[in-house]
């Protein structure tokens, strides 16, 4: 299956964005859907991720300021991001599995968010 990440851009500190992730191809069933952002010289980290049937899981750091939703009939997930912090800077990648708590094998290219004054 490939991802497709949107909705990347600049804001100012305290402002919001919002992400969406597409999904077109292979037609296995998507079980978990997440995002995970990389910062420069930094590893991938995982941001959220969230089951088929809802489930939510966040990382510490944005808990509270993001929130990940889902459309499985569309396929598509989006990440809503609040009162963004310049450490937000990073870039943003959508991903899935075909088998839920299994490791995400499906990536998009990413998206850049810049949180700067």
């Amino acid at each position: 299956v490939q991802l497709q990440a949107s909705g990347g851009g600049s804001v100012q500190p305290g402002g919001a964005l919002s992400l969406s992730c597409a999904t077109s191809g292979s037609s296995f069933r998507i079980a978990d859907m997440g995002w995970y952002r990389q910062a420069p010289e930094k590893q991938r980290e995982l941001v959220a991720a969230i089951t088929r049937g809802g489930v939510t899981n966040y990382a510490n750091f944005v808990k509270g300021r993001f929130t990940i939703s889902r459309d499985n009939a569309k396929n598509m997930v989006f990440l809503q991001m609040n009162s963004l912090k310049p450490e937000d800077t990073a870039v943003y990648y959508c991903a899935a599995n075909s088998r839920s708590g299994g490791p995400f094998n499906s990536w998009g290219q990413g998206t850049l968010v810049t949180v700067s004054s």
